[in-house]
């Protein structure tokens, strides 16, 4: 399968380290796509050398083919999972804002989607965030998560990333029932 794997700016960040891992030793391709405030908290690097294929992050970056990068990302995956996603990921996801390569791809794409919300409890309670979850899930989005427990900022509460393997899970079911339509 196909899998594009969306990292935004979390300290969660590093968990989907080990989310790529499971999608490589499932045998699927993994191509992954890193907002610049990601590369804050972990490097392209990591993913390019645990996926074998080059990590996307500049969305004016040379295109590979005469298909911008966002086109041809989004028409290449079988099912995007973005792990760790972020309030502002969210929100720009329910609004149709593009203004960066992970945001033009989800998109642009007719694969199923996946998020695996991480953020401070206060944010994941917050009504905007509720209301924005809400419509993605009835857009048929799928959410993986978030766990309970210790966050960074010290609290404990909901808003923990879900761990990889219940991502990874979670993915799995939803490329299933999209039919087999997952590439």
């Amino acid at each position: 399968m196909n899998v594009l794997l969306g990292v935004t700016g979390s300290i969660a960040a590093y968990k989907a380290a080990e989310l790529a891992r499971l999608f490589v030793r499932n045998g699927d391709d993994v191509k992954v796509v890193m907002t610049a405030a990601a590369c804050e908290f972990v490097r392209p690097l990591l993913f390019r050398t645990l996926t074998r294929n080059e990590v996307a992050v500049d969305e004016f970056a040379a295109p590979a083919q005469w298909k911008p990068g966002h086109v041809a990302l989004a028409e290449w995956a079988g099912v995007a999972v973005v792990a760790p996603v972020t309030a502002n990921t969210i929100a720009k996801m329910v609004r149709g804002i593009a203004d960066n390569l992970l945001s033009g791809v989800l998109l642009a794409t007719r694969a199923p989607v996946v998020v695996a919300p991480a953020m401070n409890d206060g944010m994941w309670e917050n009504p905007a965030t509720r209301e924005n979850i809400a419509i993605l899930e009835r857009r048929g989005v799928a959410i993986a998560g978030p766990g309970e427990g210790f966050l960074a900022c010290g609290s404990s509460g909901r808003g923990r990333m879900a761990e990889p393997q219940t991502v990874f899970e979670a993915v799995l079911a939803a490329a299933a029932a999209a039919g087999g339509a997952a590439k």
